[in-house]
């Protein structure tokens, strides 16, 4: 019988934060040698469930077994005594010191440590679960890939029983994807059993045996894979029946603008320090286009170099008709020329950018959600010039509830909200500038599937309003649902543009693989 094979067991969890029921008596369920999948939007509970197990946070009701017996646990080192390992999306390894170093630190006994027994044990695991890495490598010149393969070895090592991936797959490629699935199901063979929390609802259906889905703080249910189709799945986490999404354009009017107007933003020869080759680029009022390629393709440094984030090298000189010449190179917002040398200018010509990467470049995590949303329109105003108190709570208020920010109040600090949450802050900030053009980088990525209609919805509302959106996702149905044009890029080079007809799946990957 199945129970006999039960590792985990979590009944009846309760957590409640002030003002807020984050756990509402959950059961959790996982068996030896099983990859179970916890579902849900941002805000549902996963994370608070985790943490939970994992002793980040006590709970306040409820019972926790591991092979059929009660277990108390305090703390994150209980946890991991207990053979119950955690690795998260943001690496929490050290990428200066050496493989092997990362996978013993704080095992070992300080100056007694035996180095070559280390390195040889490292070794050894790394060879059994198949990682392209050596002892003595240093971490931070690994990828990304397998830093969060290095992780796991290291939980492995450990004996862990229950092994949980928070949002492993969000920064890694397809081919990364396939590796890192590889040794997921290897240690399924193995008898451990795996969490695996994320927001691919295709990786799900590829990788897990169950899934168990919750929302807004409450069990929805347990379901195996083969019982549960992906519509049903939506519709499960949403708590509705969801539309088709590739009818989400017809939702929005298109901007009745007249084909005589001048672009909003058009830039010859753009080039930056990252690398990106010289490009031209414009984009018209209430249009909605992208940049798309494979990862490392120089999407996200081209939007960088439109807004100033990556510093603009001058054009140099190519060779035309055996002569060197100068290549002119020129920015223009609605027919005029302007200078765009850093996001200052940018924010001054009305120009707005979402970074790919919102814990470093977006969110201030101890300032408040109010503080996080008037940020940009303080900074033009100037900090000696500060809004008012009721100002700024009615800037916050308004969007707030204009994007439904899941969120105790405008005053709760930004880095305890959800990502989902999270990122419609930074869209806040932006939206409160009202910019001519916004710049959305990934602003999808690694948020539940109802929160991404929400934002795929608003970019084609604010583009019928007359707003020009430049979106960026790594997902292709993303891009093909919101964008009209979409600019191709491969290893660092434009070589490629596809609009009506041309925007299908299979023509962005034969501009991606035949180029011009």
């Amino acid at each position: 019988m199945e129970t006999d094979n039960r590792l985990l067991e979590m009944h009846g969890i309760v957590k409640t934060f002030p003002g807020v029921r984050a756990l509402q008596n959950v059961d959790f369920f996982l068996n030896r040698g099983e990859i179970h999948a916890l579902m849900g939007e941002n805000g549902a509970g996963k994370s608070t469930l985790i943490k939970v197990l994992t002793g980040v946070y006590p709970k306040d009701g409820g019972t926790i077994l591991l092979d059929g017996k009660t277990v108390a646990i305090h703390s994150p080192s209980d946890a991991q005594k207990l053979g119950i390992s955690t690795v998260y999306q943001e690496i929490t390894l050290c990428p200066n010191l050496t493989v092997a170093e990362n996978m013993y630190i704080g095992r070992g006994k300080g100056s007694l440590t035996n180095w070559a027994k280390m390195n040889a044990d490292a070794n050894k695991i790394l060879r059994k679960l198949d990682i392209p890495a050596v002892a003595n490598m240093q971490l931070g010149n690994c990828s990304i890939a397998v830093q969060q393969m290095v992780a796991i070895a290291r939980a492995v090592d450990m004996d862990a029983k229950v092994l949980i991936l928070d949002e492993p797959t969000s920064s890694l490629d397809e081919q990364e994807v396939e590796k890192l699935f590889g040794l997921m199901r290897d240690l399924k063979a193995l008898g451990v059993g795996i969490i695996f929390v994320t927001h691919f609802l295709d990786q799900v259906y590829e990788v897990c045996d169950k899934i168990t889905v919750l929302r807004d703080g409450q069990l929805v249910g347990e379901y195996e894979i083969k019982d549960l189709p992906r519509v049903k799945l939506v519709a499960k986490m949403l708590g509705k029946e969801m539309d088709d999404l590739s009818d989400i354009k017809g939702e929005s009017g298109m901007y009745e603008g007249d084909d005589t107007d001048l672009p909003v933003y058009e830039a010859q020869n753009l080039q930056s320090v990252a690398g990106i080759k010289p490009f031209d680029f414009y984009i018209r009022k209430g249009e909605v286009n992208g940049f798309t390629g494979l990862l490392g393709s120089g999407r996200s440094e081209c939007v960088r170099a439109i807004f100033g984030a990556d510093r603009v090298l001058p054009p140099g000189k190519k060779m035309v008709n055996g002569k060197l010449v100068k290549i002119k190179d020129q920015i223009k917002m609605n027919g005029k020329p302007v200078k765009i040398k850093n996001p200052r200018s940018a924010m001054k010509n009305g120009i707005a950018y979402l970074p790919e990467d919102r814990k470093i470049d977006g969110i201030v995590g101890d300032l408040s959600v109010r503080e996080n949303i008037i940020l940009a329109l303080q900074v033009m105003k100037g900090f000696f010039k500060p809004f008012t108190k009721a100002q700024a709570y009615a800037f916050a208020d308004e969007y707030i509830k204009k994007l439904n920010i899941k969120t105790a109040s405008a005053d709760t600090p930004v880095k305890s909200l959800s990502g989902g949450n999270q990122q419609k802050v930074i869209l806040a900030r932006w939206l409160l500038m009202n910019p001519q053009y916004l710049i959305l980088d990934e602003p999808t990525r690694g948020i539940d599937v109802g929160t991404k209609v929400d934002i795929q919805k608003l970019v084609l509302e604010l583009a019928s309003g007359g707003m020009s959106i430049t979106f960026i996702s790594s997902e292709t149905d993303e891009m093909l649902r919101t964008c009209s044009r979409l600019i191709v890029m491969r290893d660092r080079k434009a070589v490629g543009e596809l609009s009506g007809d041309d925007l299908t799946q299979s023509m962005i990957m034969s501009t991606i693989a035949g180029g011009e």
